[in-house]
């Protein structure tokens, strides 16, 4: 499937919001009224949030992602983490390599401040609540999400992430040799280089293309990488949410592919033994990235997962 050349004509306008201390920059994909989600109010369809990785703004959940979602009667919420895109951007340092490994990195915020951004979207754009579908980091602020406010999360699907217990989950050689690497000068065939190391077998031709399409976009809505730095130090400074997971009892998913060299299998292993009432999907071939041929399984069961949320919300409502 080629990216979407009709992104202008049917991608929804970028709306703000201050939650906190920061300004999230969102959109709203919104359901055809004829497709209909079993839910504990008929007039109004679930709302799906989604949460992007380490210093990707919300375009890399791709628009025909998120229509593929619609199409299932679903709302869609995509937005910009803090110091990523559109949101509100910090001055903090920039923490060094060496600062990272010694793990004395200054930390600007954490996944906590994070998880409580996504939390203040959701009760603006779904005060009864929303499923929450996080990749990457992603992933780990919607486990602190689903921790800190379980009110606001009807279900949770983690995608490529870890407890934070650092037993499980642990990168690869290949992937932090490759991370010493010099840059590529021009951005987006750094970034194409970036998803044939860490990304799934069998990436398509469309899955560069949607880097090609993405990436310059990406760039026009923001130019500063240095987000980055201060996320990763948030990285670092996460804690063990196991026990945490441990009562969070929404319906889940964990979603991990077993040629991940980024956050290895274990993690997302770990997140399924550590959450009571989760489904556990390893993807065969998958790497660090959401190529195109996975798609059909990853919302098919981010489908099945919000239907088996809004039934345990049917059950508590009755």
């Amino acid at each position: 499937m080629a990216p979407d050349t009709s992104a202008a004509e049917t991608t929804p306008p970028e709306q703000f919001l201050r939650v906190g201390a920061v300004t999230l920059c969102f959109q709203v994909f919104e359901p055809h009224p004829d497709t209909a989600v079993p839910t504990d109010k008929p007039t109004e369809k679930p709302t799906v949030v989604l949460i992007m990785g380490l210093g990707l703004d919300m375009l890399w959940w791709r628009d025909d992602f998120c229509h593929e979602l619609v199409a299932r009667g679903l709302r869609v919420v995509r937005f910009d983490n803090r110091d990523v895109g559109r949101s509100t951007r910090f001055r903090g340092p920039v923490p060094t390599a060496l600062q990272y490994v010694r793990r004395t990195a200054p930390v600007t915020y954490t996944l906590e401040d994070m998880a409580d951004d996504t939390a203040g979207l959701i009760r603006a754009v779904a005060p009864g609540g929303a499923h929450i579908v996080g990749v990457s980091l992603g992933s780990m602020i919607a486990q602190q999400t689903a921790i800190r406010h379980p009110d606001s999360v009807r279900s949770l699907v983690s995608i490529m992430g870890r407890t934070g217990d650092r037993r499980h989950g642990k990168s690869s050689k290949r992937y932090l040799l490759a991370a010493l690497r010099i840059p590529k000068p021009d951005p987006v065939e750094d970034m194409i280089a970036a998803f044939e190391r860490i990304g799934s077998l069998g990436r398509t031709e469309a899955d560069t293309a949607d880097v090609r399409d993405i990436m310059p976009r990406s760039l026009e809505r923001s130019t500063d990488e240095s987000g980055s730095g201060r996320q990763i130090a948030a990285i670092f400074a996460e804690t063990d949410r196991t026990p945490g997971l441990q009562t969070s009892t929404m319906p889940a998913l964990v979603i991990h592919g077993d040629r991940d060299p980024v956050i290895a299998h274990s993690g997302g292993e770990a997140t399924a033994r550590a959450l009571p009432d989760a489904e556990l999907m390893i993807v065969n071939e998958m790497g660090h990235d959401l190529a195109r041929r996975f798609w059909p399984e990853i919302i098919d069961g981010i489908e099945r997962t919000v239907h088996r949320g809004e039934s345990a919300v049917n059950r508590t409502n009755r």
